[in-house]
């Protein structure tokens, strides 16, 4: 496991406002995506005393790529430091990806109440694959590492639950959130809210 770990989902797309499913095909952030990634990387700032002992990883995916830029923004720091790994792209949602949600469920009736009814997608990736790839990115993880993740809402909540050892049934509980981040650090977990003023900067829809 990693010394310290910031782990934090894109900001907003344009399908997370359509409610509709992404999976592992994208959508460009919104306005509002972009100020909440540009929020957490000046959030992120504000934490860390010395960024170049940190790296930062992202999931290939466009949104979370835009997202990784507009962090590097944040924190004042070259787009160049960001590497990627597909290890930590979204869960694969098969046939649903682009779907709305509520065509989904209205079509499903029996997942209605289900917590983890994402992971039902026909020809979708599943739970026991994306456990895979992501114990192998953690397995690779040093003590010493350092690192901030641009990840996604399933993946981000699966990787929670492997650093916690959650059980199953409470992984689909917690947040997904896109204007706060979570800090990871010698076995606890730790929700870090942007403050609400950095998501109103009359110049954060400028970049991207």
């Amino acid at each position: 496991m990693p010394a310290e770990l910031y782990i934090l989902r894109h900001g907003q797309t344009r399908f997370n406002a359509e409610r509709r499913l992404q999976g592992q095909c994208n959508s460009p952030l919104t306005t509002l995506g972009e100020q909440q990634a540009r929020a957490m990387g000046i959030t992120l700032q504000q934490q860390i005393s010395d960024i170049h002992q940190w790296r930062i990883i992202s999931s290939p995916l466009g949104r979370t790529l835009q997202t990784s830029q507009l962090v590097c923004e944040g924190l004042g720091i070259s787009r160049a430091a960001i590497a990627t790994d597909a290890r930590v792209q979204e869960v694969g949602l098969g046939q649903w990806e682009q779907c709305q949600i509520s065509e989904i469920l209205a079509a499903n009736p029996e997942l209605q109440h289900r917590q983890d009814w994402y992971l039902h997608a026909p020809q979708g990736e599943g739970f026991d694959a994306t456990c895979v790839r992501l114990k192998s990115w953690l397995s690779e993880l040093n003590v010493t590492d350092k690192l901030i993740v641009v990840s996604h809402g399933l993946t981000g909540m699966i990787l929670r639950a492997l650093l916690l050892n959650i059980p199953y049934d409470k992984i689909w509980l917690q947040e997904r959130p896109q204007d706060a981040l979570f800090h990871y650090r010698q076995g606890t977990l730790q929700r870090i809210a942007v403050e609400p003023q950095l998501l109103r900067q009359p110049n954060a829809a400028l970049a991207g």
